[in-house]
This record gives C-alpha cells, sequence and structure tokens, in this order.
C-alpha cells in the first residue's frame, strides 16, 4: 500500500509543470549590430572536409567569414544600421503627412478624365471616377454628362444639384437619396434606375424614359414629366402635388399610386396607354393640334 502511495505521488511529481528559471523568463534585448567572431584557423577549418574537391569552397567560406568578422567591428557600419532603421520611421511620419496631397491628386485625375470625355459618347472612364468622387463625398453639381453611356452608374446620396443627364444612357444606375434639384434628364433613359427618396425639386423629365423605375419616396415638387414614359414605375409616397407638367406623360401601370394622383394626372394631360404605337401617335399629334389651335386665334 505504501509502495502504491510513493508511485501516485512520483507521478504527480512528474505531470507537474517544469519550473521556470528566472533566466528563462527574462527578455533578451534585441541586438541591432553584434561583432562575430574570427573563424578557426587555416588547417584546422579545413581538416573538416576529406574531399579535396571541397576544399576550394571551403576557402572561399573561410575568406567570407573573415570578411564577416572585419566588417563586423566598424562602428560605421553599425550607425549605418540604426539610420537605415530611422530612415523607415522618416518614411512612415511622411506617408501620412502627404494623404491629403495623394487624395487631392486622385481627386484632380478623376474630374480630368470627367472633364476630357465631355460631349463624347460612351463612358470613358467616367462611371469608375464619378463613383470614386462621391465616395470621397465630392460635390458633383453642375456636372455635365449629356449624351454619356452611364449604365449601372452609382451616385446614392450624392450632390448633383444643376446637373445635365440630357439624352444619356443611365439604365439600371442608382440615386438613392441624392441631391438632383434643377437636374436636366431630358431624353435621358433611366430603365429600371433607382430614383428612392431622391430630391426632384424643379427636376425637368421631358420626354425620359423613366418605366421600371423606383421613384418610391422622391420629391418631384416643381419637376416637369412632359411626354415622360412612367410605366411601370414605383411611385409610392412620392410628393407629386408640386408637379409643373406631365403632358402626355404616360403612366398605365405604374405601381402604388398616391392617392388622387391617377386622376389629377390624367386631368393635367397625362396618359394611360400600353401601345408604343398608339402613344407616339399621339404625341406626333399634339404639335398639330397646337398650331391648329393658335392659328384659330
Amino acid at each position: 500500500m505504501h509502495q502504491a502511495r510513493r508511485d501516485s505521488l512520483k507521478y504527480d511529481a512528474s505531470c507537474r509543470s517544469p519550473t521556470l528559471k528566472k533566466e528563462d523568463t527574462e527578455v533578451t534585448p534585441v541586438i541591432i549590430h553584434q561583432e562575430r567572431q574570427p573563424p578557426e584557423p587555416w588547417p584546422i577549418y579545413t581538416s573538416r572536409s576529406n574531399s579535396r574537391w571541397l576544399k576550394p569552397f571551403y576557402g572561399l567560406n573561410w575568406l567570407f567569414a573573415w570578411t564577416a568578422h572585419l566588417l563586423s567591428r566598424w562602428v560605421l557600419l553599425e550607425v549605418l544600421e540604426y539610420l537605415g532603421t530611422f530612415s523607415i520611421l522618416i518614411g512612415v511620419v511622411f506617408y501620412f503627412a502627404e494623404s491629403g496631397d495623394r487624395v487631392k491628386q486622385k481627386h484632380y485625375q478623376a474630374w480630368q478624365v470627367i472633364n476630357t470625355a465631355q460631349d463624347r459618347g460612351g463612358s470613358g472612364g467616367r462611371i469608375e471616377a464619378l463613383q470614386e468622387l462621391n465616395a470621397d463625398r465630392v460635390p458633383l453639381v453642375g456636372i455635365d454628362l449629356s449624351d454619356a453611356f452611364l449604365q449601372g452608374l452609382r451616385l446614392d446620396h450624392a450632390d448633383l444639384t444643376r446637373s445635365n443627364f440630357g439624352s444619356a444612357d443611365l439604365r439600371d444606375s442608382s440615386f438613392i437619396s441624392a441631391r438632383l434639384e434643377y437636374a436636366a434628364f431630358n431624353s435621358a433613359n433611366l430603365r429600371g434606375s433607382a430614383l428612392r427618396k431622391a430630391n426632384l425639386q424643379h427636376a425637368s423629365f421631358t420626354d425620359a424614359d423613366l418605366s421600371g423605375a423606383d421613384l418610391s419616396g422622391a420629391d418631384l415638387s416643381g419637376s416637369r414629366l412632359d411626354k415622360a414614359d412612367l410605366r411601370d414605375a414605383n411611385l409610392e409616397g412620392v410628393r407629386w402635388s408640386g408637379i409643373t407638367s406631365l403632358k402626355l406623360s404616360n403612366i398605365f401601370r405604374a405601381k402604388s399610386l398616391p392617392a388622387g394622383f391617377a386622376q389629377w394626372a390624367l386631368h393635367h394631360g397625362a396618359v394611360s396607354l400600353e401601345s408604343d404605337e398608339e402613344w407616339n401617335s399621339l404625341q406626333a399629334s399634339a404639335p398639330r393640334k397646337a398650331k391648329s389651335s393658335e392659328d384659330g386665334q
């Protein structure tokens, strides 16, 4: 029984964690430069090799070892090592100090892309440039993007006051909560685009294609929607009471119309027609009717 107890105590002692000595817990200081020891004398060094073919390589290694030993005694090299570490610190400081200049340079290049491609068809890199500027909260007030191909453009929360998107291809684009007061979208293609909660006060959408667009919660006060295609558009919660004009705009199958909007729109010249042929014919006859009315007066 006593023997079993002694064996148990031995087992417990063997399972205990080893005791850490003081020297084991001490942190060794980082040595940037350390003097190297000289190599062994040549006869002793070469005696390790039994092959004569390896002796030339041993000789080179012995020479390099002596070179490393001699260079390690130069204080200049230690100073250079400290300067190299210090230069890294200086580089980091300058990197953050010049971050503002890099941002300005990036914005300048983005504006250069936009201005160079102005009055030209196609994207011309403008989609990426515009989205980059908007991501940095740069105002895009008064920008001219007429006739541009900008399909899939994403400018949510952008400030695009008084911008010109005339005849631009903006299909499937996004202007959620964007500021678009006094913006011009005449003859623009906004099919399937998102304009939720956008500020569209006094914006012009004459002859614009807004079919399938999401205008829910948008402010259309003072806007013009003459001949605009609003078929299948989502008009839930739009502020429409201040719309200036929507003559011959097509509201066929528009979704979630606010109470009273359909009656008011039809009374003020809007139409609800599924057929493109019928709608185009009605638009073509409108100028002739207006001219006949003027001649009668």
